[in-house]
């Protein structure tokens, strides 16, 4: 029961540059004997995280995707709800704490936005929670990576608190 498709599907081409994944060579002509490669690039993440159908029947090239591009994920992983998905393949997810103050006893709490790039692979839309992976830096403000998705299912307000 394998996904891969072993024949070439050209890849959707909406950018200026030829867009193809680095790890497949598109003008391969024959194979030697049984020894057929797919032709798209998909690998798993690990770390219990199941690789999303999208990312293995699509065909969207995303080189910062941690599914079919060359970015590994590594350090922390977090949750936290999508406030903004204004931004091409980015979207700021912001997570809820409460901070302990000793003086008085009690916690307050906080919030911080995070810049997270967001793959083709998931649709996603402001209110559902992702999970999210620290990577290398793909941009100046960008350091995570989107790695699982739950949609929205309680309408609630944008900056009401909620802890995972």
């Amino acid at each position: 029961m394998t996904r891969i498709t072993r024949d070439y599907v050209e890849c959707d081409q909406n950018e200026k540059a030829y867009q193809k994944q680095d790890a497949i060579f598109i003008a391969r002509k024959r194979t030697i004997a049984n020894k057929d490669k797919p032709m798209r690039f998909v690998k798993n993440v690990g770390l219990g995280i199941k690789t999303p159908a999208a990312a293995i029947e699509g065909n969207f090239v995303d080189k910062k995707c941690p599914f079919t591009g060359n970015v590994s994920i590594r350090g922390r992983i977090l949750k936290g709800r999508i406030i903004s998905t204004k931004m091409k393949r980015t979207i700021i997810v912001r997570r809820d704490y409460l901070h302990y103050i000793t003086k008085y006893r009690r916690f307050e709490k906080r919030h911080t936005n995070i810049a997270v790039h967001c793959s083709p692979a998931f649709s996603v839309k402001e209110g559902d929670i992702v999970t999210i992976g620290q990577c290398r830096p793909l941009s100046k403000t960008v350091r995570f990576n989107v790695v699982a998705h739950e949609p929205q299912r309680v309408v609630a307000g944008k900056k009401s608190f909620r802890t995972f």
